[in-house]
């Protein structure tokens, strides 16, 4: 998958905080959503402009972060 496609950040879009490509869907709030539990279906019902992709992007956007390494 290619997140860069998906995840995006625009200053003029929720202050440049990572989002979901074309919505105002941040990053964050998808991953909150899926660490209280909530399944894909569920995220999907309440994000009708994200896709499935998207919560996978979001995934894989975390996990590029967590394997990032001070200098």
């Amino acid at each position: 998958m290619n997140v860069p496609n998906r995840v995006v950040s625009d200053p003029a879009v929720c202050a440049g905080e990572p989002c979901i490509r074309g919505t105002r869907i941040p990053v964050r709030v998808i991953l909150s959503h899926l660490a209280a539990g909530e399944t894909e279906a569920e995220i999907l019902r309440q994000f009708p402009r994200a896709v499935s992709l998207d919560i996978k992007a979001c995934l894989e956007y975390a996990a590029f972060l967590a394997s990032e390494r001070a200098a």
